[in-house]
């Protein structure tokens, strides 16, 4: 059995604390002046952060024509009337995401009220997708019928069992948005009058998806996700507890553990690519990427295999899980690295395919992105690209265990930029900030994670004997 050291615990309280006091803080600072810029040259790159705190304005430029198919670059930023302190860039006489007149000083406001939210929101997400990533594997291992991964079941069923914790984090996202409390403004489809043709705040094209973003269905859905997910979590692990009772026919219990886990991926095929339209797509309403779901997912099933990596190489350290030898760790960080590749085919596919047919209400979505998180973005792409190919790409690299963990601390950092980008440039636009506090918020949930995760693998044997395919698993070598 595992032992939940005191040491550990007290490593996860203390980070914890951080991401309370990270937390709090951002909440009573409002915002507007928590702390430094994380990169330095975010101050150069946007001296319209000053200018917008100061209520001014940038002149409108006169909308560019439209380049032709021969020209495939992306439109210059005169191009657009961008706003400064906007959260996006906005083509002039289009009302493309909302029009002018809620680019002023209110809406500068509205962006800084909302930094607080959108940390907790870029923190949940990813804090999310360890566990909900590790859910998706195991129910493939069931599923699939796979032999190798039966010693590290029971980490996955630890990640999974944190989903809970985040999720609600996310639901009260959703309900203060929806309810206009705490200033609460990170889904600007939201905000009042936006769908009504009598308000000075109507936007046609919101309003004609009234019909899926609406305040009760968007939280219904964020409720049936949360307790399908929750739920097959619990059932697995139950069901994998019953695995070390007497009396019980296993081979009869891990066939309806095979039989939940398939139904499981019809459900989760569904909502992983629902719940990212739903908590991070809709944040740029107007924008849409039919890729953007298996984009996520990307994200998320990188980031849970590289936390199921360091988790188990943290146990192999402490003298426990002797059956997982250096054949298990190898085949772990083959899949951290061929969805790296995988994240990055997508990746790449969304963009090209935006930047190839150039069309502005497309394009703005990655100018935002270009022109305000420049540094940012080409940093992800190389923390989630570049380093994993380059550390990860041989046989001995992926046997070597200080290599791996190494290569998992920054993959887990990178997907966590990732998500930032994300979220951040339709939330708070040019007020963004990536310091003390976003970390803090960061270290907050790690320690939840650590937490939680290990308190459930301190709660049963950390190797399910009675499993049919032990055996096999036990003797895996490649």
């Amino acid at each position: 059995m595992f032992e939940f050291s005191s040491r550990l615990k007290t490593i996860s309280y203390v980070l914890m604390l951080i991401g309370a006091i990270a937390v709090g803080y951002s909440f009573l600072a409002g915002g507007g002046h928590d702390e430094a810029h994380g990169e330095g040259e975010h101050a150069a790159m946007h001296d319209d952060h000053a200018d917008a705190e100061h209520g001014e304005h940038a002149e409108h430029h006169a909308p560019a024509a439209h380049h032709g198919h021969g020209d495939h670059a992306m439109p210059d930023a005169d191009d657009f009337s961008y706003h400064k302190g906007a959260s996006r860039a906005v083509p002039e006489n289009n009302h493309f995401y909302s029009s002018p007149e809620h680019h002023d000083a209110e809406h500068t406001h509205h962006q800084m009220e909302n930094k607080p939210w959108a940390n907790l929101l870029v923190n949940s997400f990813w804090a999310l997708a360890l566990g909900l990533g590790a859910l998706f594997f195991m129910a493939v291992q069931y599923a699939a019928q796979v032999g190798w991964s039966a010693v590290v079941l029971r980490i996955l069923e630890a990640m999974s069992g944190f989903i809970w914790v985040p999720g609600l984090v996310i639901l009260v996202i959703i309900l203060t948005g929806w309810f206009h409390i705490g200033g609460n403004h990170v889904y600007h489809w939201m905000a009042e009058g936006i769908m009504d043709p009598e308000s000075a705040n109507y936007d046609s094209i919101i309003a004609g998806k009234e019909a899926f973003l609406n305040g009760p269905f968007f939280t219904l859905r964020a409720i049936i996700y949360l307790v399908g997910w929750v739920g097959a979590a619990f059932l697995l692990r139950k069901m994998s507890l019953k695995m070390e009772q007497s009396g019980v026919d296993y081979n009869q219990n891990w066939v309806k553990m095979r039989n939940l886990g398939a139904g499981f991926l019809v459900f989760f095929a569904v909502t992983s690519s629902t719940s990212a339209w739903d908590w991070i797509m809709s944040i740029d309403t107007h924008w849409f990427s039919t890729l953007f779901g298996w984009y996520v997912f990307a994200t998320m099933f990188v980031s849970a295999l590289t936390a199921l990596m360091m988790i188990v190489l943290y146990l192999k350290g402490k003298g426990y899980l002797p059956e997982v030898n250096t054949s298990h760790i190898h085949d772990i960080a083959k899949f951290m690295f061929a969805f790296s590749i995988f994240w990055t085919y997508l990746w790449f596919s969304q963009f090209m395919l935006i930047w190839y047919s150039n069309i502005p209400e497309e394009v703005t979505y990655y100018m935002a992105r270009f022109g305000e998180y420049k540094g940012l973005f080409f940093t992800m792409v190389a923390l989630n690209f570049i380093f994993p190919v380059t550390v990860l790409m041989s046989r001995d690299s992926k046997r070597n265990r200080g290599f791996v963990f190494t290569a998992g601390i920054v993959i887990l950092f990178g997907h966590w930029l990732d998500i930032f980008i994300m979220i951040m440039p339709g939330t708070v636009g040019s007020n963004w900030s990536l310091g003390l506090v976003q970390i803090g918020t960061m270290l907050g949930f790690v320690g939840l994670f650590i937490n939680v995760v290990f308190r459930g693998l301190s709660k049963a044997p950390l190797m399910i004997k009675n499993h049919p395919m032990y055996t096999e698993s036990k003797h895996f070598h490649i």
